[in-house]
């Protein structure tokens, strides 16, 4: 736990008592604060008063005893209206923000120089993150990794000069954190998603822009128009960048020439890695994904054989291009975390002959973006509310079966890939949907992908992944 004593001696007032909320209300605590939590769902709040977590209706509350309002990131802040305990703040001249907020201002309080490496983007944030981890913890380094890829940043250890923390940072995460300034500020890119929170796709940009504004050293990716106005902002100014493509650069950076990495350093473009045979980094996103790890690892003090021998053994992360097992020529990918067209796109880039499974809740203008791929489909198993959309679009380009649950789209997929006779047929769980018309996050349906995969007849199960 980081102990947040920032406000030692102040009461604040919290809202929203999930993982992260919960981690917070405790840290806080354990640093000296009064804290007053509370939250629409009655079991959590019940959870939080058996922690000894003083609880309370903050709309009946008087909030001028309150020095702050820790928002969950998962609670609207301004789209499409602020919540009613963000508008009692405001209404109260309270600041609102967030517990990666709480975990800078410990952080500038307490270890000012620990390196920190925060990093967003809309799409392989997880992957990058969990890829920079891997290639620090393989060189021996105290790391510790959480934010939006699951463990709640204050529930990991303190900031510390001998301790690297490496951060996910959603948008609704920096939009709580005024003061974040990594020592490493990394954005991949930028496409449209989370609008209905954000309003515009320009505050949606903005936004993300903040994480690398105060940054020590930036690294960038631009091959987005919106990332790219990013990157040239900050050089602008004068402040370190390292840019990312997967295409040719000329400034500075590291950019993936098809499977090998280069460095480009005062107009020399070095190879530093090759990621041929790298399962869990195969496609070009995972060549972006690869690229930023390289750049912020050189930054980090890293040598290059040992960059190299980290992205070798990276096993990937569950549900993001995770290789489940194989049956015979048959490839069984899991790619749950593609909850949006943009993400799809990395999945189906990434192969050749594809059985897609796909659907679920959908996403603003649905599998449309992805009709350039579908000629690399065999065959589709739609499952989900999406369904009946997803046809429409289907329809005259690819052939399908509605399929209504995972488990019926499983099997089928599995025999026609069978029979398939292409040399590596792939069945693709990559649903360009949320999940939550049949489970509660992507995670719970990913599981029940890898579960009945592995229970069919002749599964060769891919040993490297861990669930």
């Amino acid at each position: 736990m980081t102990p947040v004593t920032t406000f030692a001696g102040h009461m604040v007032a919290l809202f929203g008592l999930g993982g992260s909320g919960l981690a917070t209300a405790l840290a806080l605590q354990a640093g000296g604060a009064g804290v007053v939590a509370c939250d629409d769902d009655p079991a959590r709040v019940a959870k939080a008063a058996e922690k000894g977590i003083e609880t309370g209706d903050l709309r009946t509350l008087n909030w001028s005893r309150f020095a702050a309002l820790i928002l969950s990131p998962g609670v609207p802040l301004t789209h499409p209206e602020p919540h009613w305990s963000a508008r009692l703040a405001k209404d109260a001249g309270v600041e609102v923000i967030g517990d990666i907020e709480l975990f800078c201002r410990e952080r500038e309080k307490t270890a000012p120089d620990a390196p920190f490496v925060a990093i967003t983007g809309t799409n392989g944030k997880s992957t990058t993150t969990a890829l920079i981890t891997h290639i620090l913890r393989e060189a021996g380094k105290n790391v510790q990794m959480g934010g939006n890829i699951g463990t709640a940043i204050l529930s990991l250890e303190p900031p510390a000069l001998d301790r690297i923390h490496v951060i996910e940072c959603s948008s609704f995460q920096i939009d709580l954190a005024p003061s974040l300034k990594p020592t490493v500020g990394v954005l991949l890119n930028i496409s449209p998603d989370h609008l209905d929170r954000h309003g515009t796709m320009e505050n949606y940009a903005a936004i993300k822009e903040r994480l690398i504004a105060q940054a020590e050293h930036a690294v960038v990716g631009v091959d987005d128009e919106a990332s790219r106005s990013i990157a040239e902002r900050r050089s602008r100014r004068g402040r370190p960048l390292q840019h990312i493509s997967i295409n040719s650069l000329a400034a500075e950076g590291v950019f993936a020439d098809r499977t090998t990495i280069m460095r480009v350093a005062r107009g020399d473009a070095v190879g530093v890695a090759d990621l041929a045979g790298i399962g869990s980094l195969r496609g070009s996103h995972n060549a972006q994904n690869a690229a930023v790890a390289v750049a912020v690892t050189t930054l980090l003090g890293l040598s290059d054989e040992t960059i190299r021998r980290g992205l070798k053994t990276f096993p990937g992360l569950p549900h993001r291009m995770e290789e489940v097992g194989r049956r015979g020529r048959v490839i069984f990918v899991n790619d749950s975390k593609a909850t949006n067209a943009d993400s799809t796109d990395k999945a189906l880039a990434s192969f050749d002959r594809v059985f897609w499974i796909l659907g679920g809740k959908a996403k603003e203008g649905g599998i449309a973006p992805l009709t350039d791929y579908f000629p690399k489909i065999e065959r589709a198993y739609l499952i989900g509310a999406s369904t009946e959309d997803f046809a429409a679009t289907l329809d005259g380009k690819v052939p399908f079966v509605r399929c209504g649950t995972l488990d019926r789209a499983v099997a089928e997929a599995a025999e026609d890939a069978a029979r398939s006779d292409a040399p590596e047929p792939v069945v693709l769980l990559s649903p360009a949907c949320a999940s939550y018309d049949q489970y509660p996050n992507f995670e719970v349906r990913g599981d029940h992908f890898r579960d009945l995969v592995r229970a069919l007849p002749g599964l060769e199960m891919n040993r490297g992944l861990k669930p």
